[in-house]
This record gives C-alpha cells, structure tokens and sequence, in this order.
C-alpha cells in the first residue's frame, strides 16, 4: 500500500475516532508530550533565544524523530501502518473536543449562567474571564473555534498529508510548544521566540487551507473572501488574522477588538467590521458546525492533493523513460 492511500485511510479513521471519542481524559499523548517539553524547560531555561531555540529543537526535533522511527518500524505491514497513521491523528486532533468545550460554555450563557461560562472559557482560550460578560465570552468562543480548527484540526491535516505520521507529530509538537513558551510573557519573550516563529512557518499553508474552506463552507463566501482581503492583515498574528477574518465573514459577524490576556490589555482591529453583526451566544453553535464542515472538507483536500501529487510525479517519470 502506497503512502497515499495510508494517509488517507488512517487520517479517515483518525478523524472518525476523534468524532467517536474525543480526546482521552487522562494519559492524553499531547499532555505527555507537554509535560517532557515543560522538564526540557526547566532544564535550559535562559533569558536568550539560542536556549529557547536549542528546547524547540529538542522538543520538536524528538517527536519528529519518534514518529519517523515509528513509521519505520510498521512500514512493512499496511495494516499496522494505517493503524498508526490513524491512532496519531486522533491523538493530534480535536475537533471533538473544541466544539464540546464551545457548546458547554454557550449552554451556560443560554442559561443565563455567566459565572458557569467565566468558570469553563480558560479551558478553551487564555482570555481573562472575568474581564468579560456574556457577549464577550460569546466573541472569545467563536474566536477560539476559529482559530482552533486551524490549530486542532486543518493545520495537522496538512503535515500529515506532507509527511505522513512525523508530519503530524511535529506539527502538534510545534503548535504545542509555541502555546507553552510562544506568548510575550517577561520569562517567555526572549527565550519562546523560536517556538513562536517556528509556529508561525508552520501554521502558514493550514490557516490559509482553513480561511478558503471557510469560505466554502459558510452561507456568504464572498463575505468570507472579502474580510480575509481587506483585514486579516490587521490581525497581530499572520495565520490567526486570515481565519479569524474568513469566519467572521462567512457567520456575518465582527470579530476583534479590545481584549485581555493575562492582566495584558490589547486593542486588536475589528474584523469584518463593516458587514458583521455582534456576536451572540446563538452563533457559537453555527461555528462550530462551521468548523466541522471544514474538517471534512481539509480531510477530502488534503487526501485529493496527496493522491494528486502522486498521479503527477508518475507521469513525470513516464516521461522521463
């Protein structure tokens, strides 16, 4: 079996299973890896970006390693490794989970229980809760599902149709790191630069990948189109601003604006601001069925580009013969 059909099957039953059981409550593999990247930490730490680029090497480097040994050591046998394919995607994704915590905290607010919702947002996003009431917890959450289904779900897809199981591995340790280390924190600002930048390369082709579907996907793709051209880039973050944009165009809803972060008060730009309506508790459910309809469809583009590819690089040696 062919390393494209085995991405396709095993990100398939990756996906399913992610549908099926979400993410594991305890013994999770992200946290396992979170846990050796925090002793890494603690180990190099110093106010320098050569130390923090020696623990994204570590760090990254050893997962992209663990799954290349992995990958390796199954590829004899298809069946073990569509297993393996599929069992890394599902520890890498989660969808599943992104929208259970969004809907736990919109049934709060519905409920009119906006301490229950303060209480659950810093399980989905780093917001301050308290410096939020209802609507602006409903902004953060459909924010946070945006920028999650790059995170979480698209993004992975793409590095693993790139490179299979260390695509996706190192994807997640990546995007892992620069959540950990990446943030301008006066510990972190020098010594994360390397885990945010690398971030930042990384997160590229996914978020623009995630910006088109949601397009796509939503009910006013040209409202989609016209917020990612005229303000992602006002956004602070290169891959966070196009997605933000296309899903706030495509809900018809504005995004953005004055947020805080850890007693850190920013004045983000207003996405879509001319078009959107307020955000509302009602339209956390429309985001994340819109972020389910666009893993779906990053499953099906990022398996047709892979199998794609191959018909091409066939053709072009039957023409080298």
């Amino acid at each position: 079996m062919g390393a494209d059909r085995t991405f396709a099957y095993g990100a398939a039953a990756g996906l399913l299973g992610d549908l099926l059981l979400g993410d594991p409550r305890r013994g999770h593999p992200v946290a396992a890896f979170g846990r050796a990247a925090a002793a890494v930490d603690r180990a190099l730490w110093h106010d320098h970006r050569g130390w923090g680029a020696v623990h994204t090497a570590v760090c990254a480097g050893g997962a992209v390693a663990l799954g290349t040994l992995a990958a390796r050591a199954v590829r004899p046998s298809p069946a073990a490794s569509v297993a393996l394919t599929a069992a890394t995607t599902w520890a890498v994704v989660g969808g599943t989970s992104l929208a259970r915590e969004a809907r736990t905290i919109g049934r709060a607010l519905e409920c009119g229980d906006v301490e229950a919702a303060r209480a659950r947002l810093p399980h989905l996003c780093g917001r301050d809760p308290q410096a939020l009431d209802a609507d602006g917890i409903a902004r953060a959450v459909v924010e946070s599902v945006a920028e999650n289904t790059s995170d979480a779900v698209v993004g992975a897809l793409v590095w693993g149709a790139v490179a299979g199981v260390p695509g996706l591995l190192g994807f997640r340790a990546v995007n892992t790191l620069d959540a950990m280390v990446g943030h301008r924190s006066p510990r972190y600002r020098r010594y994360g630069w390397a885990s945010a930048r690398l971030d930042d390369v990384a997160g590229w082709p996914g978020a623009r990948l995630t910006a088109v579907l949601a397009a796509v996907a939503g009910s006013d793709p040209r409202g989609a189109l016209r917020a990612w051209k005229t303000d992602a880039r006002r956004h602070p973050s290169p891959n966070a601003g196009p997605v933000e944009a296309s899903f706030a165009g495509a809900l018809g809803v504005r995004l953005g604006g004055t947020l805080s972060y850890g007693g850190r008060i920013e004045h983000r730009p207003v996405l879509n601001g001319r078009a959107g309506r307020a955000v509302q508790v009602t339209d956390i459910d429309r985001a994340v069925r819109l972020s389910r309809r666009v893993g779906l469809l990053a499953l099906g583009t990022t398996v047709a580009a892979r199998l794609l590819l191959k018909g091409v690089v066939k053709g072009l040696k039957g023409r080298g013969k």
